[in-house]
């Protein structure tokens, strides 16, 4: 940036070598002319990007590295730190467009060229949703498919409202009857940065007027007139400084005030406020909220005026914290005018666990069928908006009468009130999942390898000569999308970009063609004539390759693509080891089907014996 030398880390030369930090560290012992450390610790030293590029190139050693590569490496490099820099080549963006500004930086001139090449905003979601990444240790983030349901709940609006807006993610996926952005949006949030990079965001993708402000909302709201058609909401959970003693006689506690533990509740009455009679809100909230003792009879209120609508729970790992199935609430602000829909208010539940499923080897909250669950959430609502009721479905959706809810609990859970899916508590079904489970686990059997085929002897350990992912791309023997991933083609292999041990390389079927990959996903398409897919992806997997390219020591850290190896191997010698992989694949995915029919077998016998159902067995009266 302006007035001073970008600086990089030595996993940031790591990075644009292609290598591990050890060689970075065995450059720096061997070679007295590498460049010195200029900033930094002596642990976690930094050195002048110019300088490090200069050697890396004069000793050909440095990668040829994409322009959005080229401008993440001088964002991270940034003295101010990478969400300052965003935040100014936004700026950039949103007063020059594609043009460099007059004594335009490296960074500066990046950011025209890759605006010129796409346009100012989709440069500027590159760079926001590079920040975000690297940041979603420390930011709690609404998930783009999760925000685009929130906004189809809440329907068209011209105005739309987040209290908590952050990056601006629910502001973002907002829309108009016409599918346009709405001509005003509001925000908040109390971090400043957060909230200018928001307003960059939406400024920059076409809304009208624009109005995020920084502060605390809760005790130093910034629009305390605003009457907006749509408010969508992602609070933050488990607050415990809220402002209860400060805010004890606010008005906007209408419908109680809330308990110094339900946090969650001040938000959502927050939001309330800030609608006009008859607009909808949509908030994402901790599943605790619908059950806490606290938090019943602020619940009770809500279902008496018929303000609560809906209370839809999501799978677990569809939003952070990714071990909580969360919760949507839908509420409307009552409207004097408006005519009721039933003569007796009803709340409808939602359960989507049983309408979703993953793609093999996702990572939690990857690889669910979003499509499905959108459909199934927004069909149950827009009947129950429309009639005030709509028919059961067992284990996915009920219109429940409001004064059955009103005991001693008032509990919101879905779960709790549907029964299990498909009614198999029978004798008849459950004889059907005993069948299709005995049938499974025989051809689990015929699929578990055999660790030395017939006529194979055991070998030692091969002295194979390795070449990197990023040596194949420079090569031509695959195309590599770390980021941005086309849309996938047969033998494609997708391969999750964080290694936790709950996630391995993909190779895609026919079936899947033309899907979008994941977030967090990058891809790999090799070339037939050069790799074989299931070798690649077999060896991609294991578990020294995946650590050794891992950014962290950690068991969760990110992987560099281009650092994975696999052996170098004649092509036929490869699909002999394809075909093990792809044998080993099909087990696997046989075993975890089996694993799910013992899951319904055993609670629907559960289910059947203590509703019962089914008899207990064996004599006796």
């Amino acid at each position: 940036m302006p007035g001073h030398t970008s600086e990089v880390t030595a996993a940031g030369i790591a990075r644009l070598a292609g290598v591990g930090r050890a060689a970075v560290s065995n450059w720096r012992r061997r070679y007295d002319h590498f460049p010195q450390p200029v900033g930094g610790t002596e642990t976690s030293p930094t050195f002048a990007l110019p300088e490090v590029e200069r050697w890396l190139r004069a000793h050909g050693k440095l990668a040829e590295v994409p322009l959005r590569e080229r401008l993440w490496q001088l964002v991270e490099s940034d003295r101010d730190g990478p969400a300052a820099a965003v935040a100014r080549l936004g700026d950039q963006l949103l007063q020059h467009g594609d043009r460099p500004p007059d004594g335009a930086d490296e960074a500066a001139d990046a950011t025209a060229r890759l605006a010129a090449g796409t346009s100012p905003a989709e440069a500027f979601d590159f760079l926001l949703g590079r920040h975000l990444d690297a940041a979603a240790r420390q930011l709690t983030l609404t998930p783009p498919d999760v925000a685009s349901l929130m906004a189809a709940l809440a329907g068209p609006a011209d105005s739309v409202y987040d209290p908590a807006c952050g990056p601006g993610t629910l502001l973002a996926a907002a829309r108009c009857a016409d599918g346009a952005p709405p001509p005003e949006l509001h925000g908040q949030d109390a971090d400043p940065l957060l909230a200018h990079l928001c307003g960059l965001r939406l400024a920059l993708h076409g809304s009208h007027s624009v109005h995020v402000r920084p502060g605390d909302t809760l005790l130093a709201d910034a629009f305390p007139r605003l009457a907006a058609d749509a408010a969508l909401c992602h609070p933050p959970f488990n607050e415990r400084h809220w402002g209860h003693a400060e805010l004890s006689y606010d008005p906007r506690w209408e419908y109680g005030l809330p308990a110094r533990t339900e946090s969650e509740l001040a938000w959502l009455q927050h939001t309330l406020a800030r609608l006009r009679p008859g607009g909808t809100a949509v908030l994402l909230m901790p599943p605790a909220v619908a059950a806490r003792r606290t938090g019943r009879r602020l619940r009770s209120t809500l279902l008496r005026r018929g303000t609560l609508r809906a209370v839809i729970a999501l799978p677990t790992g569809a939003a952070p914290p990714h071990s909580l199935p969360l919760h949507l609430w839908v509420l409307r602000k009552p409207d004097p005018t408006a005519p009721s829909m039933a003569a007796e208010p009803r709340l409808l539940v939602v359960e989507t666990g049983n309408v979703t499923s993953r793609a093999p080897g996702a990572r939690a909250g990857d690889g669910l069928d979003w499509p499905a669950l959108h459909r199934t959430v927004l069909a149950a609502w827009s009947a129950f908006d429309r009639d005030g009721d709509l028919p059961a479905r067992p284990g996915v959706h009920r219109a429940l009468p409001v004064i059955d809810l009103l005991d001693d609990e008032v509990d919101l859970t879905p779960a709790r009130h549907l029964p299990p899916p498909g009614h198999t508590t029978g004798g008849s079904a459950l004889t059907a999942v005993q069948r299709d489970l005995q049938e499974t686990l025989r051809r689990t059997l015929e699929l578990a390898p055999v660790p030395v085929p017939p006529g194979d002897v055991p070998v030692g350990a091969p002295h194979w000569s390795t070449v990197t992912v990023g040596e194949l791309a420079r090569s031509g023997a695959l195309e590599l999308h770390p980021t941005d991933p086309p849309p996938t083609r047969p033998g494609d292999i997708l391969v999750p970009l964080f290694h936790d041990g709950s996630a391995a390389p993909y190779v895609v079927p026919d079936s899947d063609a033309g899907t979008t990959p994941e977030r967090h996903t990058g891809l790999l398409r090799p070339d037939p004539t050069a790799l074989d897919p299931w070798f690649l992806a077999g060896f991609l997997r294991g578990s020294a390759n995946t650590r050794q390219a891992s950014s962290y020591a950690s068991s969760a850290g990110r992987i560099d693509l281009r650092r994975l190896k696999v052996p170098r191997l004649p092509l036929p010698l490869q699909r002999r080891y394809g075909s093990r992989f792809a044998e080993l694949a099909a087990f696997e995915n046989a075993l975890a089907q089996a694993a799910e029919l013992g899951r319904r077998l055993a609670q629907g016998t559960v289910d059947g014996l203590t509703e019962g159902t089914l008899p207990p067995g064996g004599d006796g009266p």
